[in-house]
């Protein structure tokens, strides 16, 4: 009989265990879910590696070379060099639509096709 007790006795602690395990503080659902914000966090972390790695390129472009800030003074800061003449192009207003059938005046004579 006090072999039944023992074994009863370890068959809970087993049970407990595994419930806190599966269901308790840092079990197995807490863990999944560190793992995917792991996941999450390290794909953001490649983003903006890479985001670092271009703008460390063009700092270096900057520092090095004339050509690269005389871009960028052309495109951001409308500069031009002596002599040349800036030139604006002004795409045109959308028109408004036609009427589908031209307004004819009623004294004018019909076109002949």
């Amino acid at each position: 009989m006090r072999r039944w007790w023992v074994l009863a006795l370890l068959l809970l602690a087993f049970l407990a265990l595994q419930a806190k395990l599966w269901w308790g503080e840092g079990g197995l659902g807490e863990a999944r879910e560190l793992d995917l914000r792991v996941g999450d966090q390290r794909a953001e972390n490649a983003r903006l590696q890479q985001r670092n790695d271009a703008l460390s390129a063009e700092v270096e472009d900057l520092k090095s070379g004339e050509a690269a800030v005389e871009d960028r003074a052309r495109s951001e800061l409308g500069m031009i060099k002596p002599g040349e003449t800036f030139y604006r192009v002004v795409e045109p207003a959308k028109a408004v639509a036609a009427p589908a059938e031209p307004v004819r005046d009623a004294a004018a004579p019909e076109p002949r096709p």
